[in-house]
């Protein structure tokens, strides 16, 4: 993803990020939910994930950016994913989302002009009318689009984070330092 072309204030609300937060079902993941009978016959819940979004979770935090969900679902796939990707903020079974993003604020010693959202649907706006950069995915309800400073070309589990996580790292003048972390040549 290129920043070149992209509006200027778009640009800056992304240069101030300093947490990226973000649903999960239909943001990080494309919003299916496989329910699986374990060996004792009782059923769980699994899900998904994009290797790319992960990989861009991964850029975040080698550029000291924080990450995090706030999902209105409660899954240990996701509670192993954040683990993996080294999330700072991890809360689960919220559909009203506003006291978990207050305690993050709180916790983070931040405000909402340094606060990036990822959101695909209607319990993400309060959130995403909040974050100095709401950012939809493309296949969100049009409501949430409607709140969006910037609606990403993917699909909600189809590298959309990523491309969220590229615009604000390039916006930052960071996108080198995070693949240089991994030794990729830009």
């Amino acid at each position: 993803m290129q920043t070149v072309g992209l509006d200027q204030k778009l640009k800056e609300r992304a240069a101030k990020v300093q947490v990226l937060l973000m649903d999960v079902d239909g943001v990080l993941t494309n919003g299916l939910l496989f329910y699986i009978p374990g060996e004792s016959g009782q059923i769980f819940e699994t899900k998904g994930f994009n290797s790319q979004d992960g990989l861009g979770l991964h850029f975040c935090f080698a550029a000291g950016i924080r990450t995090g969900v706030i999902s209105g679902r409660e899954s240990g796939a996701l509670s192993e994913r954040a683990r993996l990707l080294k999330m700072t903020f991890v809360y689960q079974g919220l559909l009203k989302k506003q006291p978990a993003y207050e305690e993050v604020l709180r916790s983070a010693g931040v405000d909402d002009s340094v606060v990036a959202f990822i959101g695909d649907d209607l319990t993400d706006v309060p959130l995403m009318r909040r974050a100095g950069l709401a950012v939809a995915v493309a296949n969100a309800r049009p409501e949430v689009k409607a709140v969006a400073h910037y609606v990403t070309s993917a699909n909600g589990g189809e590298g959309a984070v990523r491309e969220a996580v590229e615009l604000i790292l390039k916006s930052q003048g960071l996108w080198e330092k995070a693949l240089a972390e991994f030794q990729i040549d830009p």
